[in-house]
């Protein structure tokens, strides 16, 4: 081994002091420091990868590697081509710069200064240019990298056989196309830009561009032809961006007097600004060609002049010219200019968001029928929902949680099952589990010992104890509970046998380690006490193999997954749990919906899940932002729209989707067969989505419209119910969806699930349903419901009953006033000292041509820290009555003969109870047409005697109808004597 010896000098320069020896280390330490070296560089490229590596996993343990693979391919592949196409170009001009430098001559005080660093720069050249090429092909790259999206639509393109009707091309130019040519056009620009700084600093730095110049021009002819082909080919590129603004002003986004989201062309974009961005389009060719003929003239002047021509002509003929279009040609005359152009904007935006086909019926909203005939409909217009599933929650926790590391969602789903051959709407609820229960928080119990939810409870949603909706009294005290079609842990009831664990839910966040040595609770009842259970199920990523489990250390931050004795043969990590969370992560193409919702399928609790193919390039149709749209009273962090994208101008329900809640296996459906969008994706991600046709029967049975669509179409329809481009203009019939009166919130009322039977149609139909009011006013404009039953022909038909304006109907916001005020005593006694009052659903429902609104009073009491249904507030016509159950109230305001008095305090209720018999016939059916026309009579006058030209209208229109009765009752008897 050689020495160093070193020794210190003493003043006088000889050697003198210590000596220090210096040798090479040993081979064995260098071995130990390579050893380290190399570890270390596996490490920190282990703790780089590990993420990439459990997420490989992970879709793999769901079978969408395919989606993983894809992905990330054409990531790698976007990266690839236009980082190396950037570094290339960027690279290209700084090596032609260079060699493009002027000979050595006799040099100014500028280039004496410059050499210094030409000479430092001399033996590093190439590195600095690899290196300035390495930097922007690493950013160009990853620029790329982010729009996968973009090239995978557009090479997978599916066209929409429908043309925009302003430049006739297919709707997909716009959806698929135009995006990455834009794209493109933008990573032309950068090139260019970098390129053409890029090569100006090597020109400068080599003397082809000077600051000053003694000794002639501050620039030589090689670089004045460099740089000018490069602006020439900057300006090129800028004619095309002239000339895609053209197509780009079919989806262009502007504030217009009509409506703030308006999309598309107006008179101004067609008149003024598409022949401004022509001409434009021929200036800027015109200037690149004098920018590339400085190849041969060598001189700037007529490029330069004809560059300050655009930027001259992009002021007057882009700026200028339009805005005096708008000014002296389209606001004299606004509404007529803009006529062609609002009709577009309707029928594409009636298109896009699938409102064309919306069924608009005239609603008289006051109904002439007899009390006797309401009476004997309102059984059969509808399965009136008396349980709240936003109410009742807390309820469903205390009666049915039975441990406290269980919980159900706040606000529960409203789904269907049979009972004894008879389907009916029905509440449901999720057992999730909740590790803020969990009494003893350790890593164990949080990760090994508590894993699961247990069994789903449902309720029927037509009746409470203590009294049916329909008036069958189950107890002589009406309690107001839920009737439990399933419950108790396990559960049991008419769901039949299924898998009851719930490993994948709402409320599941965590990750689990199951199926391995520790054994989880599995459920603990008075009965049996403990029980403990082992997964069994194929989800989640198994942990057998100790390089897996290191890496999950890594991602997730635990190093206790690495050597903890709880884990062994065996054991699998589950994450991701949530429905939605796993649904976008294995189409990451979709927009998820805000509500999935249990059902059990073939003996499993399975998540169902609504999702949505969404762009905002179809043409004309005006944007919508999914985030404030689909917000309602009810909207919560956990249940807000999962949105790829904000804001949408098209949007279709395209995939259903379900999530085992044991396994957690994700399956996706088609639904919507005919959507371009889907069809496009399903190209680009073959075998991910299931034909539609492959959905099972029992499935099916559950499927309904989704809340969030539906939110969506009802936000547009308050305005694009009109279909005439003068009244569009003039917003005299724009609407609006009321606040949620029962909610101090300010926010929308939510829409609602139940079964009711529209005008015109034979029997009843699972349907979502929703009300509108006139802009700023109180009183109802139209309610709309769409059928909601996915087995149905009929499935996703929007009808509407449009209210007449001349005779104003009571909306939810005067109905609930009037219950307030009406029963303010009543409310106050209910309300008692310590308990407080919820109010439940305000439901409308057509009736006989009149609106019948229906809404449960809960009690929350203070020993039962839950609500408890009291009361049921109903209104007809006017009339009113707060009683115990659904079938009292019906029969106080359509005076039923069951003797029921109006509540004190009421107004406007049905008059007093029908006599035992009617003059000369025996009937008091007879006799009860008589009280009643005698009662209408009465008021007839009183509203006469007030002025009251409505209430005298509406008692005239009841006095007809029960003189008519009454005749038809006595010629009935009359004919049977005879």
């Amino acid at each position: 081994m050689r020495t160093l010896v070193f020794q210190m000098p003493d003043r006088d320069g000889g050697p003198s002091g210590p000596r220090i020896t210096m040798g090479r280390p040993s081979r064995r330490a260098r071995t130990l420091l390579i050893t380290v070296g190399i570890l270390m560089v596996l490490m920190i490229t282990f703790v780089m990868f590990a993420g990439f590596w459990t997420d490989w996993l992970w879709y793999r343990s769901v079978r969408y590697s395919s989606v993983f693979t894809t992905m990330l391919w054409t990531k790698i592949g976007l990266f690839c081509v236009f980082g190396l196409l950037m570094a290339s170009i960027v690279g290209v001009n700084i090596f032609l710069a260079y060699r493009l430098r002027p000979p050595l001559s006799a040099m100014s005080l500028e280039q004496q200064s410059l050499d210094r660093y030409r000479m430092g720069l001399a033996p590093y050249r190439g590195w600095v240019l690899a290196g300035v090429c390495a930097v922007v092909g690493l950013i160009a790259g990853g620029s790329a990298a982010t729009q996968w999206r973009l090239w995978l639509m557009t090479s997978n393109a599916t066209p929409f056989h429908v043309k925009d009707p302003q430049f006739h091309k297919d709707v997909s130019f716009y959806v698929f196309d135009l995006p990455w040519y834009r794209f493109l056009l933008s990573f032309g620009f950068a090139a260019v830009i970098l390129s053409l700084v890029a090569a100006a600093l090597v020109h400068y730095l080599y003397g082809g561009l000077r600051l000053t110049s003694p000794g002639g021009g501050r620039a030589t002819a090689a670089a004045t032809g460099h740089l000018s082909v490069l602006l020439g080919v900057f300006v090129s590129l800028k004619a095309v961006a002239y000339w895609l603004d053209r197509y780009g002003l079919a989806i262009k986004h502007s504030g217009f007097k009509a409506t703030d989201n308006w999309t598309g062309l107006r008179y101004v974009d067609a008149n003024a600004y598409l022949p401004a961005k022509t001409i434009l389009f021929c200036i800027a060719v015109i200037c690149a060609l004098l920018f590339f003929a400085t190849l041969w003239r060598r001189t700037w002047s007529l490029p330069m002049i004809g560059f300050g021509l655009m930027v001259l002509s992009a002021i007057l003929v882009g700026g200028l010219y339009p805005a005096l279009v708008q000014k002296f040609q389209v606001q004299p005359n606004e509404a007529a200019k803009e006529a062609p152009y609002i009709q577009k904007n309707i029928s594409a935006t009636r298109a896009a968001y699938r409102i064309a086909d919306s069924q608009v019926s005239d609603y008289a909203g006051t109904s002439s029928a007899t009390d006797a005939r309401l009476r004997a409909d309102v059984d059969t217009s509808a399965s009136i929902r008396v349980l709240d599933p936003n109410v009742v929650s807390p309820t469903f926790q205390q009666m049915q949680q039975s441990r406290s590391y269980y919980s159900f969602p706040s606000t529960l789903d409203v789904d269907r099952y049979t009972e004894n051959g008879r389907t009916q709407d029905t509440v449901v609820g999720l057992r999730e589990l909740d590790i803020n229960g969990i009494s003893e928080k350790n890593w164990i119990n949080e990760h090994f010992k508590y894993t699961h939810g247990f069994g789903i409870v449902a309720a029927k949603g037509t009746e409470v104890t203590g009294g049916g909706a329909n008036g069958g009294e189950n107890g002589s005290d009406p309690t107001g509970q839920p009737v439990y079609t399933e419950q108790d842990l396990p559960t049991t009831g008419g769901m039949g046998p299924y898998q009851q664990r719930v490993y994948f839910g709402e409320q599941t966040t965590q990750y689990s380690i199951v199926g391995g040595p520790t054994k989880e609770l599995d459920y603990a009842s008075d009965k049996s006490g403990e029980q403990s259970f082992s997964y069994d199920g194929k989800g989640g990523v198994s942990l057998d193999n100790p390089v897996t489990r290191a890496a999950y250390a890594v991602a997730f931050g635990e190093p206790k997954i690495l050597y903890s004795g709880a884990i062994g043969h065996g054991s699998r990590i589950l994450y991701h749990r949530t429905p939605k969370e796993r649904v976008e992560a294995v189409a990451p193409w979709l927009t998820i919906d805000g509500d999935p919702y249990p059902a059990v399928v073939k003996g499993h609790i399975v998540w169902i899940v609504d999702a949505y193919t969404t762009t905002d390039s179809y043409p004309y149709a005006s944007r919508t932002t999914l985030g404030d749209t689909t917000a309602d009273s009810l909207t919560s962090d956990q249940r807000s729209v999962v949105a790829r994208q904000n804001q949408v101008n098209y949007i279709r329900n395209s995939v259903k989707a379900t999530v085992d809640a044991y396994t957690g296996a994700v399956t996706l459906y088609q639904w919507d067969t005919e959507d371009p969008v889907l069809k496009t994706w399903m190209k680009a991600f073959p075998h991910t989505v299931e034909p539609k046709s492959a959905i099972p029967p029992d499935l099916l049975a559950h499927l309904r419209y989704p809340q969030d669509l539906f939110k969506v179409q009802r936000q547009l329809l308050a305005k694009y119910h009109v279909t005439n481009a003068a009244q569009f203009y003039s917003g005299s019939e724009v609407w609006q969806v009321p606040d949620d009166p029962a909610s101090k919130s300010g926010k929308a009322v939510p829409p609602y699930y139940l079964s009711l039977k529209m005008p015109g149609r034979d029997s009843q139909a699972f349907s979502l349903t929703s009300t509108f009011t006139p802009k700023n006013r109180p009183n109802l404009a139209a309610f709309v419901a769409v059928d909601s039953d996915a087995t149905s022909p009929d499935y996703g038909k929007l009808r509407i009953l449009k209210l007449p304006s001349d005779a104003p109907v009571d909306g939810p916001q005067l109905v609930q006033s009037k219950f307030n005020s009406d029963y303010a005593q009543s409310i106050t006694l209910l309300r008692g000292k310590d308990s407080t009052i919820e109010y439940g659903n305000l439901l409308t429902l057509p009736l006989d041509n009149g609106l019948l609104y229906v809404e449960p009073v809960y009690v929350r009491g203070a020993n039962t820290d839950y609500p408890l249904m009291k009361k049921v507030f109903v209104n007809f016509n006017g009339q009113t009555a707060l009683e115990d159950t659904l079938a009292k109230a019906l029969d106080s305001v359509f005076g039923a003969n069951t003797g029921a008095q109006p509540p004190a305090g009421s107004t406007g209720t049905s008059g007093p109870p029908p006599t035992a018999s009617g003059p000369g016939t025996g009937d008091s059916s007879l006799a009860d047409a008589l009280d009643r026309a005698q009662q209408a009579y009465e008021d007839g006058q009183k509203a006469l005697k007030q002025g009251d030209f409505q209430k005298y209208g509406e008692a005239q229109k009841r006095l007809e109808a029960a003189l008519k009765d009454a005749q038809a009752l006595e010629k009935g008897a009359a004919a049977k004597k005879g």
